[in-house]
């Protein structure tokens, strides 16, 4: 959703949590001792509420996925194909603009009462209509009941990514009498937040036991879940500083780490499992385009000489094993990311003969950069002085402008910055959720990059917009990222490592993209 202005606020939002130092993060609670069907999980929180139609915090995320169901989700780390949750199928019609579901039966809500057509039509019309962050994921949708069992959601556009939308777990079904009973009214004046903070009204493995946002969550075990059994009568989720988990996690006082870097995990014990999984986070490069902010980045030739002249191996040494290079803005789980082989190669030569076609003469640009934002654990300092001494071998003086992140976010939001390093992470895991780095949308702006300045790579973006089914759509998302390759702003450089360490015990973690772990997928040796 190209449109939407808090996207990157959002994202800054869930990396900066890897460097917080939370409230409370060292205290030992009882239940990180009370033994093996209790599951304690340390992350640097990010996290407002646990009001499903107001969360998209990643913290938040990771919680909701626990209390509420969605319509679809994914099967464990593979987020190529949605598949059934509270919905038994689904169909994208030809055109792509209806999606109708039928919900399975026996799905109930923790009260005991049934999953119904009405609480599900109540909870996404209350998302998209009480303006909260996440009700961009269904601008200009629909939401109908045809009958008892089938819902139909309908768009005024082509929206194949719909399908890949509905698992958000800001999507969660609620249980409307109960919300309805507690302030819940499906518009902005709607007053559930606090019931819902402290009382579960889903369908999930899990309810709420307390409710925290500096310090900890506490969810327990739903006794009247009609699904599998989780394995963990409890779950702690605490706030705690990426050197205290790793403390934690090795003194047996928690069972997982989600927030460690690279140099954190190495060198872990034996008895420890360590996780090393790209994340979905790109972090690119921009050029800005528009030719009042410079001279020098609006050149085609400079562009190509800087992406010719970067050295990706090295950002990847910097960046830890289990990072890889991005080939492309879509990151390499999702439908339509190139293929790794398809990657941009140093070419150090190359980029001297780009630059002198260029006709610009040792030019110098000012690169910006958060100063204290970490992505994974991963500094951009050190990448953007990596970054300066490769350009400099070819000719490119990089002045490095490093600022606190609310004034370089000013600046990267306002089309400001002659060259920054930014990260962009998945709002939803589909390919349609890139197209924001086109010309005229969200990035491309950001990169001075007007509508009408690149009428072929827009014309492409329209038509991988409008694809429908998964070999169409492949092809086209390709296409788009091919000719920005070619000739757009911005130079995918890596997607750092997500590392994620856990007791010996601990059986079925996979990293996810958008709520980090399920947590009742979780087993126990």
């Amino acid at each position: 959703m190209a449109t939407r202005s808090q996207t990157a606020a959002v994202l800054l939002a869930g990396a900066l949590a890897l460097a917080a130092c939370g409230s409370g993060g060292t205290s030992q609670t009882p239940a990180a001792k009370s033994g093996g069907k209790t599951l304690v999980i340390d992350t640097s929180f990010d996290l407002k509420t646990a009001d499903p139609g107001r969360t998209y915090e990643p913290t938040g995320l990771i919680v909701g996925k626990a209390l509420y169901e969605t319509l679809l989700t994914f099967d464990g780390a593979d987020v190529t194909k949605p598949v059934p949750a509270l919905a038994e199928s689904y169909e994208l019609s030809e055109d792509g603009k209806t999606l109708t579901l039928k919900l399975k039966k026996g799905a109930t809500f923790a009260d005991g009462t049934p999953v119904t057509a009405d609480d599900v039509v109540f909870s996404l019309s209350r998302v998209r209509d009480m303006k909260g962050t996440p009700s961009f994921l269904l601008d200009g949708v629909e939401v109908a009941k045809t009958d008892d069992s089938t819902i139909t959601l309908t768009s005024k556009t082509a929206n194949a990514a719909l399908p890949y939308i509905l698992p958000n777990p800001a999507l969660g079904i609620i249980n409307s009498k109960v919300a309805k009973q507690n302030g819940a009214t499906a518009d902005p004046q709607d007053k559930a937040e606090q019931y819902l903070n402290a009382n579960s009204a889903g369908s999930g493995p899990y309810l709420i036991e307390s409710f925290n946002v500096s310090n900890q969550v506490v969810l327990k075990a739903n006794p009247k879940y009609y699904g599998a059994k989780p394995a963990y009568d409890k779950v702690v989720i605490r706030n705690v500083e990426a050197a205290t988990q790793k403390l934690n996690v090795q003194r047996g006082d928690s069972q997982v780490a989600l927030n460690l870097s690279g140099d954190q995990v190495t060198g872990m014990p034996a008895t420890l499992q360590v996780k090393k999984t790209a994340s979905a986070n790109v972090i690119f490069l921009l050029a800005n385009q528009d030719e009042a902010i410079s001279k020098t980045t609006p050149n085609a030739k400079f562009v190509e000489a800087v992406r010719k002249g970067v050295d990706y191996a090295g950002l990847l040494e910097l960046a830890g094993e289990g990072s890889t290079q991005a080939p492309g803005v879509i990151p390499s789980q999702l439908l339509g990311a190139l293929p790794a082989d398809q990657a941009t190669k140093r070419d150090v030569e190359g980029a001297k003969a780009a630059l002198a076609a260029s006709g610009l003469s040792n030019p110098t640009v000012k690169l910006e950069y958060p100063s204290e934002l970490t992505v994974n654990g991963l500094s951009f300092q050190p990448l953007a002085e990596r970054i300066q001494a490769n350009l400099k071998e070819v000719g490119i003086t990089v002045d490095l402008q490093p600022a606190p992140v609310t004034t370089a976010l000013d600046n990267y939001r306002n089309g400001k910055e002659e060259m920054g390093l930014w990260y962009w992470g998945p709002d939803y895991p589909d390919p349609n959720d890139y197209l924001a780095f086109l010309p005229g949308k969200t990035v491309g702006l950001r990169a001075g990059w007007k509508t009408g300045a690149a009428k072929e790579i827009e014309a492409a973006g329209e038509k991988a917009g409008a694809a429908v089914g998964d070999d169409a759509r492949k092809q086209a998302y390709a296409d788009v990222q091919n000719k920005l390759n070619a000739s757009g702003p911005f130079i995918p450089l890596i997607q750092p490592s997500q590392n994620i360490v856990t007791a010996g015990s601990v059986t079925g973690l996979e990293y996810h993209p958008v709520w980090t772990v399920d947590v009742a997928d979780l087993g126990v040796k």
